[in-house]
């Protein structure tokens, strides 16, 4: 089986792909439409040539990889970013197990923004997460949802829930994991992985809710109604 996670940036989806690389049946896959959605964009984002150059820039070679990978392991898990399934035909990924992981917009845009100073609705996927969806639920597909907060509030509890509706036992494996980089980091893990890489499990969020900033506030403001629809569909502890 593949998992496919279908996540918005600044969530929690290293780690929930850490959880899944716990698991001796699961093989896990670090973004790889990355390198192509870099090309088909053209955004400038941190070690761009770096990732193009590295990666697999065909989409039907990166839908070959998937398959391959399920050969050495029972399932596979795919950590991908919503708005990197653009400028080619996803339909495959109907015959995966769709994950959506969401945020709240407003904290999701203030950790983006350390890393790229003025991201827009593209860059946080949301409206594209909630368009794939829909087409997935209109397809005849189950896709399942999760909040990033939910799972980090009561992991064990979420994810035993996750794995029920998967048809996967749980394990307790998944709760934790060892602090630094994984071998199937992809290269960008310099630039956006600092706090997965000290953590050993899901940490718990934050009381102090930062406001977000003036500069900020139309995109949060376009990108809430997609995250209220979705959020409606999340797994609960």
């Amino acid at each position: 089986m593949v998992i496919h996670l279908i996540s918005g940036p600044r969530n929690i989806s290293t780690a929930l792909m850490y959880s899944f690389a716990r698991r001796p049946d699961t093989k896990v896959l670090d973004e790889p439409f990355y390198g192509f959605y870099l090309q088909h964009t053209g955004l400038k984002h941190p070690g761009r040539d770096e990732i193009i150059k590295t990666m697999e820039a065909d989409p039907a070679g990166i839908f070959k990889l998937i398959a391959q990978s399920g050969q050495e392991k029972e399932h596979v898990f795919v950590k991908n970013m919503g708005h990197h399934l653009q400028g080619f035909d996803f339909g495959q990924i109907k015959e995966y197990r769709n994950v959506f992981l969401i945020r709240e917009p407003g904290q999701m845009l203030i950790s983006y923004a350390k890393v790229r100073e003025s991201p827009t609705l593209d860059d946080i996927g949301l409206k594209h997460q909630q368009e794939i969806y829909t087409w997935l639920e209109h397809e005849g597909c189950q896709p399942l949802v999760l909040d990033g907060d939910d799972i980090r509030k009561n992991p064990k509890s979420v994810l035993s829930r996750l794995c029920h509706t998967l048809d996967i036992p749980f394990t307790e494996a998944m709760l934790t994991w060892p602090a630094g980089a994984r071998a199937e980091d992809g290269i960008w893990a310099k630039y956006w992985y600092n706090n997965v890489h000290q953590s050993t499990g899901f940490v718990p969020p934050t009381e102090n809710i930062t406001e977000v900033p003036d500069h900020l506030f139309e995109v949060y403001e376009s990108a809430l109604p997609y995250y209220k629809i979705l959020k409606e569909k999340a797994i609960t502890a």
